[in-house]
């Protein structure tokens, strides 16, 4: 069998005997901080950069949007890319790119040049949400595949718990654009660390095997009704908790009149909710099917939103009513996204590089027209709320159905 040198060792790319060497998983870890790099640490900015450059806010949110729709779309051709080149090359790639937007961010003068650095910087981080879940798809086999996905969301979780507070003290200590130059550093060593530690993981095609194209192999796992379900199922849920944070974000602070401080300590159930739900998902990983899994999170999601909506609609809004339910709904997401990203690889194989980037898109463009139909909907009430959530839900919970009805009905047959 086709063997990969990544560290001292080597072992099959899809059954390895024994766990990979702890500085291959530690590289991997690495890589999930690159998005919270790109979006989380910009948050505590904003502010600073709109008096610097003397924009408006709508201006200064633009330079957040961007960064979620180009990081998008880059997972699209990050991921075909490296199904047919590999995925080193196309990895390190993105991570050069993301150091070089950092730096274009730590040196603008304008806004409009801190605009194009943000373009940048999103377009490298694009490479890392998608292409740490192929190598892991390539390295650990679909058997280990929830378990260490639960572990890389994990790690994802400590960057927005840490980015905000991070960007705080450098932006007191010594001014806005260190939070810039603290990222270029941090994907200056995370780049270095992929370098020396990461091996070319997939396996090469065979003799007279054509490289897929880039349309084919999208059109190849959209046309699978499974695989839609999947990555669907990820991208509702993603629209129903970025509604839910955009939502209490605005109903503390004018709504209930709760100060800044108070917000941020209730928000913090939102990532324990995840990190929770992803630890329970790597201890059962192996033991329930996947199809279950996603169903449940569905479910306990759905369950979650209808007990908010009856509580709020009933007149008794306070923060409880608003982040005991977020817990449930982040903590039913790390039950399900682990395991919904695994059964969209499983669906194409061949082609776990377009899947995992597929599953990024989609979560980060629901993500963003969830977070948005909120804002559009908002009139100062907890109303546009529940409105958003439930039709989340249900969404969610609609996909969610599909993989364990289909999955039934196989084996019955």
């Amino acid at each position: 069998r086709h063997r990969v040198r990544r560290t001292s060792r080597t072992f099959p790319l899809s059954s390895p005997p024994g766990p990979p060497a702890r500085s291959f998983i530690v590289a991997l870890a690495s890589i999930a901080f690159i998005g919270p790099l790109a979006v989380h640490l910009f948050m505590p900015v904003m502010p600073e950069v709109q008096k610097a450059f003397a924009i408006s806010s709508a201006a200064t949110g633009l330079m957040m949007s961007i960064a979620l729709v180009v990081m998008a779309f880059s997972t699209l051709v990050y991921g075909s890319l490296s199904d047919r080149h590999g995925r080193r090359p196309v990895l390190l790639t993105g991570l050069v790119l993301f150091v070089a937007g950092s730096g274009w961010c730590a040196v603008a003068g304008s806004a409009s040049e801190l605009f194009a650095g943000r373009i940048l910087q999103a377009a490298g981080a694009g490479a890392a949400a998608s292409l740490n879940r192929a190598i892991a798809h390539d390295s650990f086999g679909p058997d280990r595949l929830v378990r260490v996905l639960a572990y890389l969301t994990m790690a994802y979780t400590i960057g927005p718990m840490l980015s905000p507070f991070i960007g705080g003290l450098l932006i007191d200590g010594i001014g806005w654009r260190a939070v810039f130059w603290f990222a270029l550093l941090a994907g200056l060593a995370i780049t270095v660390v992929a370098w020396r530690v990461l091996g070319e993981t997939k396996r090469p095609r065979a003799p007279g095997v054509p490289p897929p194209r880039l349309l084919a192999a999208y059109l190849d796992a959209l046309r699978r009704p499974v695989f839609c379900a999947f990555v669907l199922q990820s991208g509702f849920s993603t629209g129903t908790f970025m509604a839910m944070a955009t939502a209490t974000a605005f109903l503390m602070r004018d709504y209930l009149g709760r100060p800044a401080a108070e917000f941020g300590l209730y928000f913090m159930m939102f990532p324990c909710g995840l990190f929770t739900g992803n630890f329970i998902a790597s201890r059962l990983s192996g033991r329930v099917p996947v199809e279950t899994m996603v169903l449940t999170g569905s479910v306990l999601m759905s369950l979650a939103i209808a007990g908010q909506a009856i509580v709020i609609l009933s007149g008794h809004v306070v923060p409880l009513a608003l982040y005991v339910p977020g817990f449930l709904v982040t903590f039913s997401q790390g039950l399900a996204f682990p395991n919904a990203q695994t059964g969209a690889m499983r669906v194409v194989p061949h082609a776990a590089g377009t899947a995992a980037g597929l599953g990024v898109f989609f979560q980060s463009l629901l993500g963003a027209a969830g977070a948005q139909a909120f804002t559009l909907l908002a009139d100062g009430t907890p109303t546009p709320l529940v409105i958003t959530a439930v039709s989340g839900a249900i969404c969610t919970l609609g996909a969610g159905i599909v993989p364990f009805a289909l999955a039934r009905r196989a084996r019955q047959h």
